[in-house]
């Protein structure tokens, strides 16, 4: 699918206008404390001229069929666009957590760390993530790694995901 660039797009936001537009693929979960699961997903970016693109995400658990069992997790934030490339994003999730990433974009890849996490008292406690997206042959690629529930960082979700 053709892609371009806004007209209005600021400048800071160049290294990752590629992001720009509605994207929807399949995913895979994983981690010690839960069992393994296949997920469907939808990533919005949009943009409206200033430094930053709003993001929404929504995902749905799959079976082996690719069929719908049940909708899953859901976020949404502020990918902030820098000088040089610098990223800041803030990001709420309905499972009651909150984050703050700090990261780079460079070419086709983003990589983003966090520095900040809270939580509700309902929540499960995050202590940490890193995500790294990646613009590989016009998919989006990522991969997201967690630190939480005690146990150490490592991968939890990854997914390949077509502009619609």
């Amino acid at each position: 699918m053709a892609f371009e660039i806004p007209s209005n797009l600021h400048p800071q936001c160049a290294p990752v206008a590629w992001l720009l537009g509605t994207w929807a693929g399949n995913g895979h979960g994983d981690y010690p404390t839960i069992d393994a699961f296949q997920f469907g997903q939808e990533l919005v970016f949009q943009q409206d001229g200033r430094p930053f693109l709003h993001y929404f995400a929504r995902s749905w658990i799959v079976d082996e069929n690719g069929e719908t069992v049940r909708e899953a997790a859901q976020e949404t934030g502020f990918l902030r666009c820098l000088p040089d490339g610098q990223l800041e994003m803030v990001l709420s999730h309905n499972t009651g957590v909150t984050e703050i990433w700090y990261g780079v974009a460079e070419g086709g890849k983003i990589e983003l760390r966090t520095a900040g996490v809270g939580f509700t008292q309902t929540a499960k406690e995050v202590a940490g993530g890193h995500r790294l997206y990646g613009n590989v042959e016009g998919d989006l690629l990522y991969a997201y790694d967690m630190e939480a529930v005690g146990q150490e960082l490592q991968p939890h979700l990854w997914a390949r995901l077509q502009r619609q």
